[in-house]
């Protein structure tokens, strides 16, 4: 009777791991294909090229979009980011210019908006960027687009202001690199 009920165990066992073994690799299938495909899943406006690598994804652990009051208002643009982005590749410290440096090797890019995403209440647009410029070899060097997604806050603060005042708003987002073929 005991072989009988180790038997049963066993092979209770062998079907929970075969089970968790092909849920780990379906998920594991549909990441990479998603790594490779390239597309905002959110807007294809703001998908990079076709066929694109992922490079690293990363989130706003602590950031702010800063403001400057101009005119008695403080304008939506430009906004001069501060922030550290963790994540899969990170970290990566992220400031105006907009920029992106490599706290691991010091690989810096900066890049300019080719597209947004719609304005939505609360929380500053997503966007695709193109990198105009590489310093350094490494992580970043072989960027050539990045993503803002998945944004909340971060929206300039409204109400009258005095000229030259600054404030600086949190936010989130999801930093996404790319490197197109």
């Amino acid at each position: 009777m005991l072989s009988t009920r180790r038997s049963r165990v066993r092979a209770a066992a062998a079907v929970g791991m075969a089970a968790v073994v092909g849920a780990i690799g379906a998920v594991t299938f549909n990441a990479s294909a998603q790594e490779v495909r390239g597309h905002s899943e959110t807007n294809p406006d703001l998908a990079p090229p076709p066929g694109s690598t992922k490079i690293a994804e990363v989130h706003v652990q602590k950031g702010t979009q800063t403001y400057t009051c101009t005119g008695g208002v403080f304008t939506g643009t430009p906004s001069v980011p501060e922030a550290r982005l963790v994540g899969q590749g990170g970290p990566f410290h992220h400031f105006a210019g907009p920029s992106w440096q490599s706290e691991r090797d010091d690989s810096l890019v900066t890049a300019t908006r080719i597209a947004a995403g719609p304005q939505v209440p609360g929380a500053i647009p997503e966007l695709l960027l193109g990198v105009n410029s590489h310093t350094g070899n490494g992580i970043l060097s072989p960027v050539t687009h990045i993503q803002r997604l998945n944004t909340s806050g971060g929206v300039a603060p409204t109400g009258a202001c005095t000229d030259g005042e600054k404030a600086s708003v949190p936010y989130k987002a999801t930093y996404v690199f790319w490197a197109a073929p």
